[in-house]
């Protein structure tokens, strides 16, 4: 058996019982060596710091000095946080891995509170993350970088109180789950006419008493339930009944302790007498709290020193109780009032009925977001189709010009000499006439006068 199992099952006692694997305080020396045991699965506390958690555990294991002060801890060391000041002893190499994972687990943190504000639309405003980070009680807020006793501390004792509480959220969540249902057969059977909703509450009503049809459902934890298991699933001869040897048999971690789990696994001859998968009538969410409530009450009667494992010694002792002997039928979900109120269930369909007017108002939100951006998208396609006509109006205005250049351009000869023709010669000759010489051409058709003022000769 792993230590991992037996750190777990330490903070368990403490906790909830979430975890259920014993540690085994008196490995026997002398054992012979086994093949490599496989990896235990791990069950999910349900914590969101549960990851956390478990690599904390897993880092302080592989301190010689801590496992030794492991092997010899108790439950009260835990509770007093004696174990956390162990953390100072620890060598340097698990000090640096516990820094490295609250610094990641204070990232997470970080991510988590800003999914948060982003999903509240709150990005605008001006957030102190390291106030809002005092909430997570799991660790020490004000130190962010490095891993103390004190972090230790917190974490163990923030998962006791938490998974004190896992009983009362599962049975919490399970009546919501009910009055979920409840809501839903209210709503169906309201949107049918008179005909078809008189005929559906009929089937439902058959249903109904198919299920409460079943063989006897014996009291957890009494000796008829318990030598039920020693004939059905030991093989055993009823007559032959042993406590003792009954503990033995299911102590599967054979640590002198059964744990939740164990003792959950000795109600399923019960439960099935009332639940099949199969039938359309059988909710396999009411037979999980129906286990629940079996081994709440075990507990409750077994339970000595309430630190959710049961001793050899409790088990004992409760058979000489005289409930052990009662005879009764234990009383299911059915035979006890509803979990609910009507009161309640009209506060939970309230609760539904403003989520479901919010979630209108955002879909109508994200519908005119969404036409607003399909406008826009249209005005940029339209400017980028005029840009695009534009640019290509230039290009061939571009394109011209030098053709219309090459056309003017005189034929030039083979040293590069301009050459011009003679017409054009002759039309240059024109341009470049003065006034005075056109008037000079221009004939002139007046009868001439004779000279005047000549000189006279004699």
């Amino acid at each position: 058996m792993s230590l991992h199992s037996a750190w777990l099952l330490l903070l368990l006692s403490v906790c909830a019982g979430v975890w259920s694997v014993p540690i085994d305080r008196n490995p026997s020396p002398t054992e012979a060596p086994h093949e490599e045991e496989k990896p235990e699965e791990n069950v999910d506390t349900g914590l969101y710091y549960d990851r956390y958690l478990r690599e904390v555990i897993e880092v302080l294991e592989t301190d010689p000095h801590f496992r030794e002060k492991l092997q010899t801890a108790n439950t009260e060391d835990i509770k007093n946080g004696r174990l956390s000041k162990e953390l100072d002893l620890v060598g340097h190499h698990v000090r640096t891995r516990l820094d490295e994972l609250k610094r990641q687990e204070m990232s997470r943190l970080r991510m988590l509170l800003k999914a948060k504000l982003d999903s509240t639309n709150t990005q605008s405003l001006q957030i102190d993350h390291a106030s809002m980070l005092k909430q997570f009680e799991h660790l020490d807020p004000h130190n962010q970088n490095t891993f103390e006793a004190k972090d230790l501390e917190l974490l163990i004792s923030t998962a006791t109180k938490d998974l004190e509480n896992y009983d009362a959220e599962r049975h919490e969540e399970f009546k919501r789950y009910e009055m979920l249902k409840e809501h839903e057969r209210r709503e169906y059977l309201r949107g049918l006419d008179q005909e078809k909703r008189e005929a559906e509450e009929k089937r439902m009503e058959e249903l109904k008493d198919k299920h409460r049809h079943h063989p006897k459902v014996n009291v957890p934890g009494s000796v008829a339930q318990l030598r039920e298991v020693w004939q059905e699933t030991d093989g055993l001869d009823p007559q032959e009944f042993n406590p003792k040897t009954f503990f033995k048999l299911h102590d599967t971690n054979d640590d002198g302790l059964l744990d939740e789990q164990e003792l959950e696994a000795l109600f399923t001859k019960e439960l099935e007498k009332v639940y099949n998968s199969k039938n359309e009538e059988d909710d396999m969410m009411e037979m999980e709290e129906e286990r629940l409530r079996m081994r709440e009450h075990v507990m409750k009667n077994v339970d000595a020193n309430k630190d959710r494992l049961v001793t050899m010694e409790e088990f004992l002792k409760s058979t000489q109780k005289r409930e052990f002997n009662n005879p009764r039928e234990w009383e299911t979900l059915d035979d006890t009032k509803p979990v609910y109120t009507e009161a309640e269930l009209q506060r939970f369909e309230a609760e539904l009925k403003d989520k479901e007017e919010e979630l209108k108002r955002r879909a109508e939100t994200l519908r005119q977001e969404q036409d607003l951006l399909h406008e826009r998208g249209k005005a940029l396609d339209a400017q980028r189709k005029e840009y695009q006509q534009a640019v290509l109006e230039m290009s061939q205005r571009q394109n011209e010009q030098p053709a219309a250049a090459d056309a003017k351009q005189p034929p030039t000869g083979p040293h590069g000499e301009l050459q011009f023709h003679q017409e054009t010669n002759k039309l240059e000759d024109q341009e470049v006439k003065t006034p005075v010489e056109q008037e000079a051409d221009t004939p002139n058709n007046l009868p001439a006068e004779p000279p005047q003022n000549l000189p006279t000769h004699t």
